[in-house]
């Protein structure tokens, strides 16, 4: 299933590793440093609006316009449909 995280970007839910808020990216050295240390093309800023959350995956970094809770409702949305698709192929295949 897929994410969106604002303007035309989208990705892959699977490949998301984490999601941090940036607020908490700003106060934190750890998260600066890891970013700092990324190849500036490994980093996309997906609005020219002030970025609300920082968005991990096995591919790159995403600095996005939406909240860290919006981002979370829609990868929990994602997560239950899977479910329910898992739920649904098993009761078929019985």
């Amino acid at each position: 299933m897929f994410i969106h995280l604002g303007g035309d970007t989208v990705i892959r839910s699977k490949d998301v590793i984490t999601i941090v808020d940036q607020d908490t990216h700003d106060s934190s050295s750890i998260t600066q440093q890891f970013l700092a240390s990324r190849n500036e093309n490994d980093i996309e800023r997906i609005s020219a609006e002030q970025s609300k959350s920082v968005v991990v995956t096995t591919e790159k970094i995403y600095l996005s316009p939406i909240s860290t809770l919006t981002l979370k409702r829609r990868a929990q949305m994602v997560s239950d449909f899977d479910d329910y698709s898992e739920d649904s192929e098993d009761t078929a295949e019985s």
